[in-house]
């Protein structure tokens, strides 16, 4: 619940995102570890983290009404991020792979260097985060089913149509602060 909590208030653009985040990711860590899924427990160790910075940039980025600021990557930021999403994610899983027991290790690696990148992302207030999240919540639900981690999978169903609805509003926010925009 904490988890859906944290996605429901980022989408909404509040601050509150970042306790919630907290400890969600604390918890949702013990239990991947517990199924050897090694990525996916460091990366809740980095979420906890990132939240911490995401937190105090948030803290310190609102407008006049209190909203948080978001804005758009320029394409060629876009393509950076995606190149180093995907080499480190491809590293990583080489990694895991080589020296663990890992269960799915490319696939765990993929999600967690997407969610690395989604969460920095989403950190620095980028409305291109919501792509990262909506990937991860998509591949994240046939590999916690044949991990038969049923709940979790419902969750990531959840996830995903928060991310769709924080997609859209961070969209809606960025063409109203910046009118005559057209949201990409």
């Amino acid at each position: 619940m904490l988890g859906l909590a944290c996605v429901a208030f980022a989408a909404r653009r509040s601050v509150w995102t970042f306790p919630c985040g907290i400890a969600s990711v604390t918890l949702l860590g013990v239990v991947v570890f517990e199924h050897r899924l090694y990525s996916d427990a460091l990366l809740q160790a980095f979420f906890v983290v990132a939240n911490v910075y995401g937190w105090l940039n948030w803290s310190r980025s609102t407008d006049a009404a209190g909203a948080v600021r978001v804005t758009h990557m320029s394409a060629s930021t876009r393509l950076r991020w995606l190149a180093g999403t995907l080499v480190a994610s491809l590293s990583w899983a080489t990694l895991v792979h080589r020296f663990t027991d890992a269960s799915y290790p490319i696939w765990d690696a993929l999600i967690a260097g997407t969610s690395v990148a989604a969460q920095l992302l989403m950190a620095k207030r980028r409305v291109e985060q919501w792509w990262l999240w909506i990937a991860v919540d998509v591949a994240s639900v046939p590999l916690y089913l044949a991990k038969q981690l049923y709940l979790f999978a419902a969750f990531y169903l959840l996830y995903l149509a928060l991310s769709v609805w924080g997609l859209i509003d961070w969209r809606r926010a960025v063409c109203r602060s910046a009118p005559g925009i057209i949201a990409t």
